[in-house]
């Protein structure tokens, strides 16, 4: 009963930082002047007005996108919860925040703005899928092979109309996949770390 207690993301250190990004999002949902102050868009980074790089994933285009992010910032909890503590949590979602800005930045100019999680979410995704596979868990090739389909997906055929229509906003599937570059990005630098410490070791 231990064990299985251990291997759930139960405990504070799990959840505690989910909670406070989950609050905060919904915060700024109710107090939506901010939302011009804090999402992305290319002429605001230009003016260096960095902050948004990071911000972006806090706010969000209405209710339905709001709570669909949040609905997958929880699945991905139930998930791959158990690996993450709120010091690397933060970390990681900072990382994933700014390398998907960069992405969008450098590679996809036509992209005026942004806002929302979906970018940092795949990246978790990745990095979760990753530790499955690091833990053994065969069930980790699976959700890895199935977020890199569904980005190769979106690139090729673009992004459900259905979701456009809810969130009332063009899908940024080029944030989907540089959240997933950021992530996979991650994975690597934190593999070859581990690795050249136990070969010192």
């Amino acid at each position: 009963m231990n064990n299985l207690l251990k291997s759930l993301p139960i405990y504070y250190q799990h959840w505690l930082f989910l909670l406070m990004v989950c609050l905060l999002c919904s915060v700024l949902h109710i107090i939506d002047v901010l939302r011009p102050l804090l999402m992305f868009t290319h002429v605001s980074i230009i003016d260096a007005q960095y902050w948004r790089l990071l911000t972006h994933s806090l706010v969000h285009t209405n209710t339905p996108h709001l709570l669909l992010n949040i609905s997958g910032a929880l699945l991905l909890w139930a998930l791959h919860g158990q690996f993450f503590s709120y010091v690397n949590y933060l970390i990681i979602w900072l990382l994933l925040a700014l390398g998907t800005s960069i992405g969008l930045y450098y590679f996809s100019p036509e992209m005026i703005s942004y806002v929302g999680l979906s970018g940092v979410l795949h990246g978790f995704f990745v990095i979760g899928a990753c530790e499955d596979i690091k833990h053994k868990e065969k069930t980790g090739y699976l959700l890895l092979f199935a977020v890199i389909a569904k980005v190769i997906h979106e690139q090729i055929f673009g992004a459900s109309k259905e979701v456009m229509q809810l969130i009332d906003a063009n899908v940024a599937i080029d944030a989907h996949l540089y959240g997933l570059i950021s992530g996979l990005f991650i994975v690597i630098i934190i593999s070859s770390y581990a690795y050249f410490t136990k070969i010192k070791a």
